[in-house]
Parts: C-alpha cells; structure tokens; sequence
C-alpha cells in the first residue's frame, strides 16, 4: 500500500498554499495511484511516479483551513493523510500614511487581514519590500525612494504577497510627493501682515510656508494656494528685520529657502 512521508507546496515550499498551487506528495509506493483525495474533493494526478505524485489544488479548496490529503491506487486502496493548509488570500483595507517624500520614501503601515504569511509588501512600479509580518492585520516597512519620478504626484498601489498570494491593487494607495521650489518671491522685502506672492513647482497640498529671519528665527505664515504653482502667504510678526528666507513644505519635503528681507 502507498505511504505518503510528505507534502510540499512548490510555490511555499512548506505544506501551505492555495488554490491553484502545485503540490507534490512524497511517499513510497505511489506508482499505482489514480486520484489524490483533497478533503472532499477527487483531484486527477498531474504525474505520478513510485516516489512523488503531483496535483493542483483545486477551486474548490476552502478559504482557508485544514484539508487531509491521500491518495487512492487503481485497486481502490487509500494511503495514510497528511494534513495541508489552506492560506486565506491577504486584502489590504488602508496606511498608517498617505504619502511620501519620492527622495527618500519612508516608514509606512499597512493595515488588512491574512497578512502572518506575508513574504513581500509591493509598491507599484516603485519596487518591493521583503517583510515578516508578525501580525494578522497589519506590517510595518520602509517605502523605497522613487528617484526617477517626474509628476509632482506619483500615486502607487500597495500590495502584499503571502502564502495565500497576492492582495488586490488598486484597493490601497501610497502617493509619491517631489519636494517643491520657490522660483519667484514677489515682493522679496516686506513687513509683518505684508502679501507676498510666491511663484514655484510641486506647490501641491502645501501645509507650511515658513520665514527664517536673520537671527535664525523662525515663524509659520498664514497662506492662501492659488495653483499648483503659486501661493499667496501673509508676513509673520516678531520677526527679527533684516535678510531670512521663505520655505515652503510638502509631503516631498521643503522647497529651496528663497531670500526675503524683513523691513
């Protein structure tokens, strides 16, 4: 009678897998079989040799769980089972941020289900991440710069692959800032309460227009965006009079600090 020693998932390597992963059943006296039992289900052999039978794990598999394999000869006899494992396909539902700098990347949460299998999280077009979830529901890792990037806004689907296999894309978002510039500060002089227009690239959900005075001082302007390219920012009080710079932030990071003297 056949005795199976073995299952090995060849896309895991370990006896864990999903649907549509091939398996092989390692084991003596194999060479008679002609269905491999998953549970249930009767799974015609993809090759069967006297050591090693191969099959598909069917649709049918559960979404997760315990499954006992076996295998039946052309005699009808049915070898020992040995359980497999059933991984549930991870899905990813939201980030502990919403965007980073493309210059550097940085630290980001992944938050989901499925994810204790997790080999890989993916970044769109940007690369993928090695992980080791320790965790069901969520992974921590370090987004990879995007240094080629040329819109302001480069956005990225956030995926993870497990034993399960690959989470949807599309269904959670990362978005890549470049940092901004300041081309143009108009007027470059001005007082406490003064308008001054500045003029760049990547003025795209600003949260900070900083001025530095010339005792290193610094204080955040009250500003009003106007385009991508333009903003409109209200000199600051208590700043000290003389030569500073204007700098603006994004998720990309701070612009260029452009000169404006306090008067």
């Amino acid at each position: 009678m056949a005795t199976i020693t073995s299952l090995v998932d060849t896309t895991t390597t370990t006896n864990q897998g999903k649907p549509g992963d091939t398996v092989q059943i390692n084991g003596t006296a194999l060479g008679t079989t002609t269905r491999v039992n998953f549970g249930t289900a009767a799974v015609t052999p993809a090759s069967v040799t006297a050591t090693q039978v191969t099959f598909v794990v069917p649709s049918s598999a559960p979404c997760s769980g315990q499954v006992s394999v076996s295998v039946t000869s052309n005699t009808g006899a049915t070898s020992n089972a040995l359980p497999f494992f059933v991984i549930a396909s991870p899905t990813t539902t939201g980030l502990s941020v919403t965007c980073v700098p493309a210059a550097t990347g940085g630290p980001v949460t992944l938050f989901g289900t499925n994810f204790l299998t997790g080999s890989q999280v993916g970044v769109g077009t940007v690369g993928n991440v090695a992980v080791t979830p320790t965790q069901p529901s969520q992974v921590t890792f370090t987004a990879p710069a995007n240094p080629g990037q040329v819109a302001t806004v480069s956005s990225q689907p956030v995926t993870i692959t497990t034993a399960g296999g690959t989470s949807p894309s599309g269904t959670t978002m990362v978005d890549y800032f470049l940092a901004p510039a300041i081309t143009t500060v108009a007027p470059a002089t001005g007082t406490a309460g003064d308008l001054v227009t500045l003029t760049g690239t990547g003025f795209v959900n600003v949260d900070t227009v900083t001025f530095t005075d010339s005792a290193a001082a610094t204080a955040t302007a009250v500003f009003s965006p106007i385009s991508d390219t333009q903003l409109v920012a209200t000199v600051p009080g208590g700043l000290a009079v003389g030569a500073g710079t204007i700098t603006v932030h994004t998720c990309g990071g701070n612009s260029n600090a452009q000169p404006f003297t306090i008067t």
